[in-house]
């Protein structure tokens, strides 16, 4: 038919839609990413790795600076300090999920390096506990939680091991500052071996500063108290393991050099260093379990490396010897390192999602800070007066803390087993 000369109507085509956006899939690695774990490492040398150095402090405090403090007295300052880095993660973790990384950063760090100048100058107990317990401790508080949970924005497959490499900065620090310590304390005193430390941590603190961003926005749904925990018996099972673990895992940071000097299995002047030995077992502690976590499981490796700290608590009192001591700290350095790096790893899987990451590692953080505030001291007042300190009493402490901090991990490994049929966790 004739239709007039008009073209025909063309059919209908149905729209495109434009493609519905959805967060970038996680990148688990290239530049920007592993710059996050450089930062995140630097983050741990000012917070772990100054508190993996509190023992030379505590040394130098007994004889010193605080000799009319009792070492429990004495061990409140470091317990104060590891604790608020915990505690005031209920803060951080929520106001991470809000999108306030960068505020916690400048922040956390301008304490963390003020309390440090501020202890180079103090000659009061608390004067000390003010500067380098509280000052100290809030900082490392608003800084540690929110370095270990971005990593989960750049890393799933390969989440474990950004984890522990970025923990190696703690051991590291706590290396490097023990002796730097000792080896100017003669030389310059108290108050410049004290800034030394302070002016490294000033420098490294650039470092995240520059480079540490968050990767997506922050979640539209703000959590400031995750009440589906409650429900959840796997996460708050392994929070009470965490309690049990890091009532007494900072015993023998805390107390090895004391114990050296008191049995004389070290000079005077050596024993300091068995805490740099700790650390330097740790750097392995921080890699090789969190390598191998990203294939075995994190919940796997971490009740191994809170089992095999337990069995060495109870060879503490075995040391006899300088060879002893040595081999005693490396060991247990790499595997309580296991404990704490393979920590966050857990907790990030236990989490349904990214939007409540930050509030249940805040409430996780939180016991563990509990515990950690009162563990130390508790072993300090078990341990006693110099004149008759009570060893025995003080180790199988720490030791059973630990056995029950297994069961706990292990009894929820089970029950992960039973709700998904994976023995990765």
């Amino acid at each position: 038919m004739d239709d007039g000369g008009k073209t025909p109507e063309p059919a209908t085509a149905t729209p495109q839609q434009p493609p519905t956006s959805g967060p970038d899939p996680i990148p688990d690695g290239g530049l920007t990413a592993w710059l996050q774990v450089v930062g995140s490492a630097a983050i741990l040398v000012n917070t772990w790795g100054v508190i993996n150095t509190f023992g030379v402090f505590q040394a130098y405090y007994e004889t010193d600076l605080l000799r009319d403090h009792s070492s429990s007295d004495i061990s409140w300052i470091g317990s104060t300090q590891a604790s608020l880095l915990f505690l005031v993660g209920v803060v951080a973790g929520p106001l991470y999920d809000m999108g306030y990384f960068r505020h916690l950063l400048f922040v956390g760090l301008f304490l963390i390096v003020f309390g440090q100048f501020m202890t180079s100058l103090c000659t009061e107990y608390w004067q000390v506990m003010l500067a380098q317990g509280i000052s100290q401790g809030v900082g490392m508080g608003l800084t540690f939680l929110p370095s270990a949970a971005i990593l989960g924005q750049y890393f799933s497959r390969h989440r474990a091991l950004a984890l522990g490499l970025s923990s190696v900065g703690s051991p590291v620090a706590g290396t490097v500052f023990p002796i730097l310590f000792s080896r100017v304390l003669p030389r310059a005193g108290f108050g410049w071996a004290t800034r030394a430390i302070a002016f490294i941590l000033l420098g490294v603190s650039a470092v995240p500063i520059a480079f540490m961003r968050t990767r997506v926005p922050p979640t539209s749904k703000r959590v400031l108290v995750d009440r589906t925990v409650v429900r959840d018996v796997p996460y708050l099972l392994f929070v009470a393991g965490g309690l049990f673990a890091f009532l007494v895992l900072y015993v023998p940071f805390f107390y090895i050099t004391l114990f050296a000097t008191s049995h004389h299995v070290t000079s005077d002047s050596f024993a300091p260093y068995l805490v740099t030995l700790l650390n330097v077992g740790s750097i392995f502690g921080r890699i090789v379990p969190n390598a191998l976590a990203d294939r075995w499981g994190s919940m796997n490796i971490i009740i191994a490396c809170a089992f095999c700290s337990a069995i060495l608590i109870f060879g503490w009192l075995g040391i006899h010897d300088l060879g002893g001591a040595v081999v005693y700290a490396l060991l247990f350095g790499a595997f309580s390192g296991g404990v704490v790096s393979l920590t966050p790893s857990v907790l990030v899987g236990l989490s349904p999602d990214m939007g409540r990451m930050g509030a249940r590692m805040g409430l996780a953080f939180v016991i563990s800070g509990i515990a950690i505030l009162v563990g130390t001291p508790i072993a300090g007042a078990i341990l006693g007066t110099e004149e008759s300190p009570q060893w025995l009493g003080t180790m199988l402490y720490a030791a059973f803390g630990l056995l029950v901090a297994t069961v706990f991990y292990s009894a929820s490994r089970i029950l992960l087993y039973a709700r998904s049929g994976n023995l990765k966790a």
